[in-house]
């Protein structure tokens, strides 16, 4: 019905940056919520941040360092990545509340999911 490209993680350095992004295409109407979480080894998955297409919410570890930012005419999402921390390690997975076309129900959907590394 709905697929989510995420594209962007990588290897950094501590201090380092990256951007990841997500694009959703398949049949969709519209989409609500976008953002992405992030799941480290032995954690669970947690928010990072979130467009509600209203406002943004950032957990509160990556305010000041994490921009989360959409193209809603692309379907699209990124995550701009300062300052990148060890802690920061993780899989990124894009989110997206979506208005699928085909079923007229609103349905979440997940990426596959990126690795991002940050060395010290």
């Amino acid at each position: 019905q709905v697929q989510l490209v995420e594209s962007g993680g990588g290897l950094v350095q501590a201090g380092g940056s990256l951007k990841l992004s997500c694009v959703a295409s398949g049949s969709i109407y519209s989409i609500g919520d976008m953002g992405w979480y992030r799941q480290a080894p032995g954690q669970q998955r947690e928010l990072v941040a979130l467009d509600t297409r209203r406002t943004t919410n950032y957990t509160d570890s990556v305010k000041g360092r994490f921009t989360i930012a959409r193209d809603n005419d692309k379907n699209t999402v990124y995550l701009q990545m300062n300052n990148l921390k060890p802690e920061d390690t993780a899989v990124y997975f894009c989110y997206a509340n979506v208005m699928v076309l085909v079923t007229a129900k609103r349905t979440k959907f997940w990426g596959q999911g990126t690795q991002v590394t940050v060395s010290a």
